[in-house]
């Protein structure tokens, strides 16, 4: 800002703060940040059979390494100040400290797994299963050092005109140098974590523990030859595990110790009638449920009528009768015969299972003028739409005939000459599975006129 005042042979000017500084020497460099130490190593897990003979465990994890420290900024380089000239200065600011490195993670402690069957001679063992502490960090580096102006403040006159004249003028201007900051000091490191205690997995047994097979899949050929055991552990979470050894030992407060092992054999048997060599292929699945013991799941295109039997370890399942899905879907038209209420429409099992599979039928009848034969028919008229009562349909082996003409249709929608189509849905029932059939026939009744 300009401020004139009056002066007996001049006009002079202050100017507080010029313009824009501008910088002189050279900033320091920041500082590059100290490396992270390196993570300590788990320990190994351990297994061991105690017998009371004294023994020391360590199963301690590695320490961390210290993090490094951060470097130190680089100060600035000062040079001289410039003197004399007609703008503000900025002297040069110090480097940024580097940030120290984190301190690196402890080390797990390691698992034991101990077998025994005298608990109490867990005292003569002593273990350190402490987790590894974690590393020292890095500490940060100190910032460097900023310049000082060797002159801070400044003045410069400059006038116009001649002297004596009344044009003439002079103004004085003020500048200013600004000092350089020190760089930041750079920040510490974290802590590195410690390590986990390694746990115990107590063991009530003089042997190897060997592993759940709680579910396979396996032929019913395989089933049937030799069975199959199922096992499932039972394990339980307890606290107290220090107490349990030597004193002074270190391990996880929390353990695992195995309450009972399940096993359960399944024995496929076969007394089925039908050939055990078309299913000895079919793979099936048991799975080990609780309260219920080794339970079967047998594939959706298996239709099995059994029983299962429970004697202590032993689940017996016995095949009475066993058929394919698909076989309870074969039956096929031959046809309609008769007319009036003497119409039948007579089916064939292609399967023959129908001795073994109950059958439900319901039936659309519709009617048309038209010959459904040879063409595409689209002016049908439902004319009876129902279940069949049991004692319209007579089986005889595998062929079924239904007495159509019995039902409770109008004798006019009987008669010769009519085309009409028939839609049956079959539901066929086998030992608790079902399924669907339907059956569309198209003809015309009787002699066509």
């Amino acid at each position: 800002m300009v401020i004139p005042f009056p002066s007996s042979s001049k006009v002079c000017a202050s100017i507080a703060l010029a313009a824009d500084a501008r910088d002189f020497g050279q900033d320091g460099t920041n500082a590059l940040s100290g490396a992270s130490g390196e993570n300590g190593e788990n320990s190994e897990n351990l297994t061991i059979f105690a017998d009371g003979t004294p023994v020391t465990l360590n199963l301690m994890g590695e320490d961390g390494q210290s993090g490094e420290s951060g470097k130190p900024g680089q100060d600035a380089e000062c040079n001289n100040q410039p003197i004399g000239v007609k703008h503000n200065l900025k002297a040069p600011i110090g480097g940024n400290g580097g940030s120290g490195g984190n301190g690196g993670d402890g080390g797990n402690g390691g698992a034991l797994t101990l077998y025994t069957t005298d608990i109490s001679s867990l005292k003569q063992v002593f273990v350190n299963a402490a987790g590894g502490k974690g590393g020292q960090p890095g500490q940060g580096g100190t910032g460097g050092q900023g310049c000082r102006c060797s002159q801070p403040y400044w003045t410069v006159e400059t006038c116009s005109g001649n002297p004596g004249e009344p044009n003439y003028r002079c103004t004085t201007l003020e500048f200013r140098c600004q000092d350089g900051k020190n760089g930041s000091n750079g920040v510490s490191g974290a802590f590195g974590r410690n390590g986990i205690p390694g746990q115990l997995t107590l063991i009530n047994l003089d042997k190897p523990l060997e592993a759940d097979k709680p579910a396979a899949t396996v032929t019913m050929g395989a089933l049937q030859e030799k069975g199959y055991s199922l096992s499932k552990n039972i394990w339980e979470t307890r606290t107290g595990a220090s107490a349990l050894f030597a004193p002074g030992s270190v391990i996880d407060d929390q353990y695992l110790t195995l309450v009972e092992r399940l096993e359960q054999s399944f024995l496929l048997i076969w007394n089925a009638p039908q050939s055990f060599n078309q299913f000895s292929q079919e793979k099936v699945t048991l799975k080990y449920q609780d309260n219920q013991g080794v339970v079967i799941d047998i594939p959706d295109d298996i239709w099995i009528e059994a029983t299962t039997q429970k004697r202590n370890n032993l689940t017996q399942f016995i095949v009475y009768n066993a058929i394919r899905k698909s076989d309870a879907t074969r039956l096929k038209s031959q046809g309609l015969s008769g007319r009036g209420t003497d119409l039948q429409l007579t089916l064939i099992d292609e399967a023959e299972q129908s001795n073994l599979i109950a059958t439900k039928f319901k039936v659309t009848y519709s009617i048309t003028r038209s010959d459904p034969r040879f063409r595409r028919v689209s002016d049908y008229r439902t004319r009876y739409e129902g279940e069949i009562p049991d004692d319209l349909v007579v089986l005889d082996g595998d062929k079924f005939t239904i007495d159509i003409g019995k039902l409770p249709i109008d004798s006019n929608y009987l008669r010769s000459g009519l085309g009409v189509e028939i839609k049956l849905v079959a539901t066929r029932t086998f030992a608790g599975y079902t399924d669907e059939q339907r059956i569309t026939v198209q003809d015309v009744l009787g002699p066509f006129r």
